[in-house]
């Protein structure tokens, strides 16, 4: 077999985004995955914030590819069919003594490029955000901050990338990496992949990926943040991501709008050596609750449907993004903790400038399909539009999933686009989001997934193997 030109590994979003710039260009390229699905580890705990770039390290290769991501992820979200919104981003002083890192953080922030920024005052924030406290009396506001679906941009760039090309492997842990001659041999469980150049992008393993292939510089340390999502009802509690002045490790507990709604609190940033460690804590909960309430106090613990852990790759202070020359045609991108979300497109577009400075001969493809249908989610459309809707095709309007009012033809639509578990669908639409929990929705979901995909309700899984809901009866009659 003819050996790829690139193999990724990892389908989070950095990996996402890699493959599918490569794919404007005439090669052979392979994406290995080992979760079940496309964006499951790192990604998927993601807060969706689009970040401006002004809590940035002047001169760090983060900052300057923060402020370049911002720009290219409204115009790749549009072409993808994923809802980006600006909504800006204010970070709040509580005290005249804060007011200088304020004007410090602008400064730094504008060196970088960082367009519109204003410090405003007590007045404008009572005016523009209606619940914040009163004892808040400036901010640094960043119009160009947004919102984002992590999971369904990871989707987007994975589809987009496919329909240019791009074979995706999912459940394809890789197990050795070896070079030979030229090329590199990959070896997961099921087969052996042979490329001449390696991108690893593995995330939380990208050391030890990295530890495979020779190059044993540097170390992965798992940062979890506590996160916790409010009811939708709190939709209109904010206007603007808030934020507190940042940390040394952390941008600090936020209140963030999100892009499907519900307001989300947190994270917390606390290091640690478990890279499967997600739980969450009451002190988590608290002290996110706290500093939550120190900017909008009107927030209660029983606004809370649901609580969530993720963890950030840390690899020192900065993103680690480069060609080993100990080992040609392996490239790390390791590292990419907050703003990877944000940086995710520049970095894409680096690692094909890093492949071309390489050897790899970039010739752009006569065609390339940019253009991505959007799913249709009749819970965004007006009365009158979802009637016309459900007229022509009646699965609209069997509802399958209440909270989010989700129906039984985007269940279908999220698995023929991919989705392979409970989880896969519910981050394409939301089902099993709500207050409830799935309580109402899952069993029927299951049951769709099942039927599409013609396999026994004891074969559907919520993320993977591992995690079947319902077993076969083996009692004896």
């Amino acid at each position: 077999m003819k050996p790829y030109d690139v193999v990724i590994i990892g389908a989070g979003v950095v990996g996402a985004g890699i493959a599918r710039e490569l794919s404007r260009y005439r090669l052979t390229v392979a994406v290995l995955e080992k979760e079940e699905e496309c964006g499951f580890s790192v990604s998927k705990s993601n807060s969706g914030i689009i970040h401006s770039g002004t809590q940035n390290p002047v001169g760090s290769l983060k900052a300057r590819l923060c402020v370049s991501g911002n720009m290219l992820t409204r115009k790749i979200a549009r072409e993808l069919g994923v809802q980006y919104k600006e909504v800006g981003a204010l970070i709040i002083a509580f005290g005249e003594e804060e007011i200088p890192r304020l004007l410090g953080l602008k400064k730094e922030a504008e060196r970088l490029g960082v367009l519109r920024l204003q410090i405003v005052d007590k007045k404008w924030l009572a005016k523009k955000e209606s619940n914040l406290s009163r004892a808040a009396i400036a901010a640094l506001y960043s119009p160009t901050a947004g919102v984002i679906s992590p999971y369904r941009l990871v989707y987007g760039l994975c589809e987009s990338a496919a329909d240019n090309g791009v074979e995706i492997y999912t459940g394809s842990e890789v197990r050795t990496i070896v070079k030979s001659g030229d090329c590199f041999e990959i070896a997961t469980r099921e087969r052996v992949f042979q490329s001449r150049y390696v991108i690893n992008a593995a995330g939380l393993w990208a050391d030890e990926i990295s530890k495979m292939a020779g190059v044993n510089d540097f170390t992965i340390t798992p940062r979890k943040g506590e996160e916790f999502i409010l009811d939708k009802k709190q939709e209109h509690i904010v206007n603007h991501l808030l934020f507190p002045l940042p940390s040394k490790n952390s941008k600090g507990a936020l209140v963030i709008r999100t892009a499907d709604g519900n307001p989300m609190i947190g994270p917390t940033a606390q290091d640690g050596c478990d890279k499967d460690d997600l739980a969450t804590s009451d002190e988590g909960l608290r002290t996110v609750l706290r500093a939550a309430q120190k900017m909008i106090p009107s927030i209660r613990e029983d606004d809370i449907i649901a609580y969530f852990a993720g963890l950030r790759p840390v690899a020192g202070e900065d993103f680690i993004i480069r060609h080993e020359d100990s080992v040609p045609g392996f490239v790390n991108v390791a590292g990419i903790q907050s703003p990877g979300l944000t940086a995710a497109p520049a970095i894409a577009v680096l690692v094909a400038d890093i492949l071309k400075k390489y050897g790899l001969a970039l010739k752009k493809k006569t065609v390339f399909r940019s253009q991505r249908r959007e799913l249709t989610h009749i819970s965004s459309l007006s009365f009158s539009a979802m009637r016309k809707l459900v007229k022509k095709d009646p699965g609209y309007g069997d509802i399958v999933c209440r909270c989010e009012m989700v129906s039984a033809h985007e269940v279908r639509e999220s698995i023929r686009c991919g989705a392979t578990t409970l989880d896969g669908i519910k981050f394409r639409t939301r089902a099993q989001s709500g207050r409830c929990h799935g309580s109402f929705c899952t069993t029927r979901i299951m049951k769709i997934l099942a039927a599409e995909k013609n396999i026994p309700l004891t074969k559907v899984t919520k993320r993977g193997k591992g995690s079947e809901l319902v077993q076969e009866d083996r009692t004896d009659d």
